[in-house]
């Protein structure tokens, strides 16, 4: 785990960096556990663009994460740390002792050889990518993979680098803050996965050359101002110039900058108790 910079021997090379995979154990992923990514370029069922700037890219296998941790009581064997193309972490190869494998993300702390548990009534040790209910996990333990609803999966706090800190368990709820800085609450019921998700290096990649984002499947993306009027807002006029507008638009016209993209009233105000920007919600 780490990022390897080339010799600078063209302009592409001076600004990129790689990852290194020094901390992968195995290069084949598990054969059973892979399935084929359908690609839609960003088009919906009726073929329209729905959302841009997606096309092209390397093929790609994914691999089936558990993120329900539904194997309760019964141990598992870390096999493997291996690369996964759809995300910036680690996975880890489980394997449990009635002899199914699983992959779940795998956090910083976690080695081959480890051993895994998933819980909702038993103590167990509080070991990194254990997974137990917020409610018996101590307070100021970093987590990741947390639940918003009981029973349907980790849906917060999946990505390479991230974790949530659990400050609080009160009544129904426990209080947890979030990477972006937000604090809220969550059921207690919720599972959370204790320890913080591997390959924290990720973000400081820099990709050098547009070809590398086009490996990744995100086309080209153009400034509205090289465009003509009747493409976008920002387009027109005779060679460099200001948008001419009082505030820059969207290409469908609406306001682009400093537009909350929340839904007001949103069922899940009650639960914020502090936004990421630091204004407390009364």
């Amino acid at each position: 785990m780490g990022i390897k910079q080339y010799k600078p021997n063209d302009a592409a090379r001076r600004e990129s960096s790689v990852d290194d995979f020094s901390d992968l154990t195995i290069s084949k992923p598990e054969k059973k556990l892979l399935l084929i990514k359908k690609r839609s370029g960003g088009r919906n069922v009726t073929g329209r663009i729905t959302v841009r700037h997606r096309g092209g890219g390397a093929k790609r296998f994914i691999r089936v994460i558990d993120h329900l941790r539904d194997k309760f009581d019964i141990p598992g064997i870390v096999k493997s740390i291996e690369y996964d193309p759809n995300r910036g972490a680690r996975i880890a190869l489980v394997l449990y002792k009635n002899g199914e494998k699983r992959y779940i993300i795998a956090p910083s702390e976690l080695k081959v050889g480890s051993e895994i548990i998933s819980t909702k009534d038993k103590e167990i040790k509080i070991n990194p990518g254990n997974c137990l209910p917020l409610e018996k996990i101590p307070i100021g333990t970093m987590v990741y993979n947390i639940e918003l609803t009981p029973g349907r999966g980790g849906q917060l706090v999946r990505g390479a680098g991230n974790s949530a800190q659990l400050m609080a368990v009160e009544g129904r709820y426990a209080t947890l803050k979030l990477p972006s800085g937000e604090i809220r609450k969550i059921l207690k019921e919720c599972l959370a996965t204790i320890g913080t998700i591997s390959n924290p290096e990720y973000m400081t990649i820099r990709w050098g050359k547009a070809g590398r984002k086009r490996h990744l499947g995100i086309r080209p993306s153009v400034r509205g101002k090289a465009m003509n009027p009747v493409d976008h807002p920002h387009g027109g006029g005779e060679g460099k110039q200001p948008i001419g507008l009082k505030y820059p638009k969207t290409p469908w016209g609406k306001h682009a900058l400093g537009v909350p993209s929340r839904k007001p009233n949103k069922y899940s105000d009650k639960f914020i108790i502090q936004r990421k920007r630091g204004k407390l919600r009364t």
